[in-house]
């Protein structure tokens, strides 16, 4: 049984339609010059790190790539900003989203047009402090780490596909 098979909702096409995207997951990994954001499934010990945003959204950490940012460099400033956390490990690629936009520039001048990607890893954390809430950042109001179940029920109001992602997270997690 392939992980298409196995995760369907992850792997269907789907339209974003907040960013004018149309997204398919993949386990092949885009090149980096294609990654426009990048999210972390953060772990301590077995449990999963959530993000509750300013929306009541069940959000994992990460977002948009500055530019001449690497993905390291994002990844550790993502997580100070949402998460109050730090990277305890390697982090390990899982997949990604795949994406074309159909708006007439990209969000941000230095970014690719129309394809982009978002990148999914995960990563061992230590939670360190509190979000450091940007201003020009979402404002989370609650970060927990949270059991499988738990965090499954509550990443789905971040989109359909979450909790299936969070599945995979941690079946690959637990391999390494």
């Amino acid at each position: 049984m392939t992980l298409a098979d196995r995760y369907p909702l992850l792997h269907t096409p789907a339209r974003w339609e907040w960013g004018g995207l149309d997204v398919q997951f993949s386990t092949e990994l885009p090149a980096d010059e294609l990654v426009t954001n990048i999210h972390v499934i953060c772990f301590v010990g077995d449990r999963i790190v959530l993000c509750r945003d300013d929306r009541d959204v069940w959000i994992v950490p990460g977002g948009t790539r500055e530019a001449s940012e690497s993905v390291l460099e994002c990844v550790i400033r993502e997580l100070r900003e949402e998460a109050g956390a730090e990277l305890a490990g390697p982090m390990r690629w899982i997949g990604a989203h795949h994406a074309v936009t159909d708006r007439p520039a990209p969000y941000r001048p230095w970014q690719p047009h129309p394809r982009k990607a978002w990148l999914w890893c995960t990563a061992d954390v230590v939670l360190t402090g509190s979000p450091t809430n940007p201003d020009d950042a979402e404002q989370i109001l609650e970060v927990r780490a949270l059991p499988l179940a738990e965090a499954v029920d509550l990443a789905a109001t971040d989109g359909a596909h979450m909790p299936e992602l969070l599945t995979l997270a941690a079946e690959l997690h637990r391999r390494t």
